[in-house]
């Protein structure tokens, strides 16, 4: 049955053997281009606010040595994210963000990248971060340990936060709205209603996982510089 159940996660959309699963990732590119050649709308301004802000946040966390032009990698994720967390909330749009496969793939190339700039530019800083200030001399081998797997651990734990909340929301509302052609009158007003707020709630998960999943790469960026 929980097999069966986590299918829903994996629609099987093909058009002459060629699956299009993966093909929603790609709707965000067909919005983008239109900002340069339409008039400014409500949209745009918006949408433009949002992304200023959030500029002058990450610029802000990342300090006077972060490198010019940084939050825009940033920023591009977080929009990534955000534009495939909502379009999972469509019925029969395949949810991308659920998977491993595109959330590893965000999470482990950045990831490798900052420690390779670390440890070939900033050397003695990387090792300092190893052994945090005020360690007795004792316990240095085992703090070592211990920072080393929090720091190969990062990438997984970004995308298995990411995914497994996009799961969780997800499939509850598939087992809720399973029940709906088994039950009475009165109980399915309640089912929708309880439909309706888990679809606000998912909205609102959408938007802080992906700006959790961007915040925290950035502060993992900020480490190394």
């Amino acid at each position: 049955m929980m097999s069966n159940l986590f299918l829903v996660f994996n629609p099987s959309s093909s058009i002459f053997n060629l699956s299009f699963n993966w093909l929603s990732t790609f709707l965000g590119i067909l919005m983008i281009p239109s900002m340069y050649w339409l008039m400014p709308s409500r949209y745009y301004i918006f949408w433009n606010s949002i992304l200023l802000t959030l500029h002058k946040e990450f610029k802000v966390l990342l300090g006077p040595m972060g490198m010019k032009g940084s939050t825009f990698i940033f920023i591009s994720l977080f929009s990534m994210i955000l534009f495939n967390n909502f379009m999972g909330l469509f019925p029969y749009i395949f949810t991308s963000t659920s998977h491993l496969v595109l959330t590893l793939t965000l999470a482990i190339p950045l990831w490798l990248c900052f420690m390779l700039y670390g440890w070939i530019n900033h050397t003695q800083s990387m090792f300092a971060h190893l052994v945090p200030q005020g360690t007795p001399a004792i316990l240095m081998p085992f703090m070592v340990c211990i920072e080393t797997i929090s720091n190969v651990i990062r990438p997984g734990t970004l995308a298995v936060r990411l995914t497994a909340n996009m799961i969780a929301g997800h499939l509850l509302m598939t087992l809720l709205g399973n029940t709906g052609s088994s039950i009475s009158t009165m109980f399915l007003m309640v089912l929708l209603i309880t439909q309706i707020a888990l679809l606000i709630l998912e909205t609102a998960v959408s938007l802080i996982q992906s700006y959790v999943f961007s915040i925290l790469m950035m502060l993992y960026s900020s480490e190394v510089n």
